[in-house]
């Protein structure tokens, strides 16, 4: 079950953290991976570390902020894996020194580059990946997406969480625009992540923990592992929806 054999995908944002987990666990089942990232030598590293494993992946940098940018990058992953995309993990979405300010307090010079990166930066990778999908029958779409999209926090991330609420909309209404053509597109929403190894957290970070209901922070496998679920043959009948991925921090 759950084979991703003879698939390619690509992950945007794989050069680090969760990215390069998704990225090491869609490879672990099989499929060809486009590590994609804003800095060449983070998406290379993921690169080597999945062609070490033994797995098959090609390095993809460039700004999904950028349309042309991303058009590009698609036809470059089409060119180095021998096949169109068929899932498309838009997982891009904190901008380089992002820096938690309450609304009040930012310069309004600050709002673009969230919307830019969580909404037209998943519009111009799904639009370069989205008509060979349709095409052939079979892809899917996943994007990854915050609870801050659809709670309420004072933490100092209201553009973040704007801009993943816009996301998370587009994601329904692509899905039902396309449901007959064998395509799917979901949002996996995360909560608290660690993407240290246990002996390197903080106390700061064991303390995050300890609010959450299972006891522990997500990582970068929990995540690679709910992708490759949405990702497979098996979740055919899954589409338009937010799966919260938090550890039990909210039900919804």
């Amino acid at each position: 079950m759950f084979s991703l054999e003879g698939r390619v995908a690509l992950v945007t944002g794989a050069g680090q953290g969760v990215g390069a987990g998704i990225a090491r666990t869609l490879a672990a089942q099989g499929a060809a991976v486009a590590v994609n990232d804003l800095h060449r030598d983070r998406a290379e590293r993921t690169r080597d570390e999945l062609e070490a494993a033994g797995r098959t992946a090609v390095a993809v940098p460039f700004d999904v902020t950028d349309r042309a940018a991303a058009q590009d990058g698609v036809a470059t992953v089409e060119r180095a894996l021998g096949g169109t995309v068929d899932l498309l993990v838009n997982n891009a979405g904190v901008p380089e020194e992002m820096n938690l300010r309450q609304f009040r307090e930012m310069d309004p010079g600050e709002w673009r580059r969230y919307v830019d990166l969580n909404l037209y930066g998943s519009l111009h990778c799904v639009d370069a990946v989205l008509e060979p999908m349709c095409v052939q029958g079979w892809g899917r779409i996943v994007q990854i997406s915050s609870g801050a999209g659809r709670t309420g926090l004072a933490s100092g991330v209201s553009l973040y969480g704007a801009s993943k609420s816009g996301i998370e909309g587009f994601v329904r209404h692509l899905a039902l625009e396309i449901a007959a053509t064998g395509v799917t597109v979901n949002t996996i929403a995360l909560g608290l992540m660690n993407n240290l190894p246990e002996d390197e957290a903080s106390e700061s970070i064991r303390a995050l923990a300890r609010r959450v209901p299972v006891g522990r922070l997500g990582t970068p496998a929990d995540v690679g592992a709910a992708v490759v679920y949405v990702a497979s043959d098996e979740a055919s009948w899954l589409t338009g929806q937010t799966i919260s991925l938090n550890g039990g921090s909210t039900t919804l």
